[in-house]
């Protein structure tokens, strides 16, 4: 075997590993894939057709087929596996060498490999790809964090295999530490809320106006030509579309209403809670999927718990038109509670992340790609330090033109007995974050009465107590 010849190496031949050692070789660069599983070492040789691609069956000889230093990248499951690897490669690694994690690892674990692995001079960077199947082989979008120094090595190939969104890539460095990971997570945070969003629209028309599935892609396909054009409106539109090979059934249904997840949801609302900082569209739609798995729980409920629903007695395309105003009104919101986490993030944890050029990278290749995005570049263009996207002023008068039917699309739901998660989050935080005055005085209150928790006036500085005049209750 040729010894420091190849420019990368690839651990992790699964689907994203394998396609992205195709899409860094179709720019010029050579490649070294090693996976434990060897028909996946054997996939990345017998598809390689002519690449600049080594399948290596043996670490040791993996790593040693590499040119120094070392750029080394890992597409493996998040946890104790990545721990393994780095443990398990290590002692072939010197100084400089660089390892990359581009795999859903949860940002603190990335701060503690970074730390760890600095003491052996060896760089470690947290990097979020996006994109699926399709983007990892065709251009994703890339967040990388870690040291600027160590970001510079890799940038060039970086840029070159990205998606690109008006001939741009969508790739930046994002800042240090955990920062790209902490991104990615705060993206499919996001990607969370949007689908269940989806979903709820999907719902709530299937409910109240009995939409076939044709239908249904129709009115998807419309409206992914408008101002909810979105990588998720699109691919929806094709699921309804798709029949089922085997019945004569659309695909849809056929699938079971029981939705997983891979952790990424819960952290991110996990880390909100920490940060104190509420987004509870995506808190909504980790919830959502929780309630789905009970489906042995929801069939036997669901024959004890009947009740008589209130019909729409509107038309077809009034309801329509107020789901859609409502799927806007909360993708808006969903990705502002996404973008005030990242701010409120970006100052505790010193990444000093730059919102308009995440929204900028998030345009083309990442599951979450949409037209608003546009929008959000340019409101944190001409204000980069806004406080909240609901307060722009242009996003602002859009929510207010389409409140009303939003409203409205409520209501419906709520007659017929359709379970809205995520559309009642949306409403409930825009409604809470216009509000100058909320009851929280009340609940000040009730703490300080029975755990003499304490309480601010509004009329004079200082922290109070109160001797209630406490009764038996």
């Amino acid at each position: 075997m040729s010894v420091q010849q190849y420019d990368y190496g690839m651990i992790g031949l699964g689907t994203m590993g394998r396609n992205l050692v195709y899409n860094m070789c179709d720019h010029g660069y050579s490649v070294a894939g090693f996976d434990k599983d060897s028909a996946k070492v054997n996939a990345l040789w017998e598809n390689a057709e002519g690449r600049k691609v080594l399948g290596v069956h043996e670490l040791k000889d993996f790593i040693e087929s590499l040119k120094s230093p070392k750029i080394i990248m890992l597409l493996v499951p998040a946890g104790a596996p990545v721990d393994a690897v780095i443990a398990e490669m290590k002692p072939f690694l010197s100084g400089d060498d660089l390892v990359m994690d581009c795999g859903n690892s949860h940002f603190s674990d990335t701060d503690k490999r970074t730390e760890e692995l600095a003491k052996d001079h060896i760089h470690f960077m947290g990097v979020g790809i996006s994109g699926g199947e399709y983007g990892a082989r065709n251009g994703p979008s890339i967040m990388p964090g870690g040291a600027k120094e160590a970001y510079e090595r890799v940038a060039t190939m970086f840029k070159d295999i990205a998606a690109k969104a008006y001939g741009e890539p969508c790739v930046t460095w994002l800042g240090p530490g955990s920062a790209g990971h902490y991104v990615k997570m705060v993206h499919n945070g996001i990607e969370y809320g949007l689908m269940q969003l989806i979903a709820e629209a999907y719902h709530l028309m299937k409910e109240c106006l009995n939409l076939e599935n044709d239908a249904l892609h129709n009115v998807f396909l419309k409206w992914n030509e408008g101002r909810l054009r979105s990588y998720l409106i699109g691919i929806t539109a094709d699921i309804f579309d798709q029949k089922d090979d085997l019945t004569s059934n659309s695909l849809v249904d056929m699938i079971l209403d029981a939705s997983k997840q891979n952790g990424t949801g819960q952290w991110t609302s996990q880390s909100a809670m920490d940060l104190y900082l509420p987004i509870p569209n995506i808190d909504a739609a980790v919830s959502a999927r929780d309630l789905s798995s009970l489906k042995d729980e929801r069939e036997s409920a669901q024959k004890k718990l009947e009740w008589h629903k209130v019909v729409f007695k509107g038309t077809e395309g009034e309801l329509i038109g107020w789901v859609e105003n409502a799927l806007y009104f909360s993708m808006v919101t969903t990705y502002a509670q996404g973008m005030s986490l990242l701010q409120q993030a970006s100052k505790k944890y010193g990444y000093d992340l730059n919102l308009g050029m995440v929204a900028s990278i998030w345009r083309g290749g990442c599951i979450i790609r949409s037209a608003l995005l546009d929008d959000i570049l340019a409101a944190y263009s001409a204000e980069p330090d806004l406080v909240n996207l609901l307060v722009n002023k242009e996003l602002a008068l859009k929510l207010e033109t389409c409140q009303d039917s939003f409203r409205l699309a409520l209501k419906t739901g709520i007659g017929a007995g359709v379970p809205m998660p995520a559309f009642m989050a949306s409403l409930a935080y825009y409604d809470g974050y216009r509000s100058g005055w909320l009851p929280a005085n009340l609940v000040q209150a009730q703490r300080d009465y029975f755990g003499a928790h304490t309480y601010e006036r509004n009329d004079r500085e200082g922290i109070f107590h109160t001797q209630w005049a406490q009764e038996q209750h």
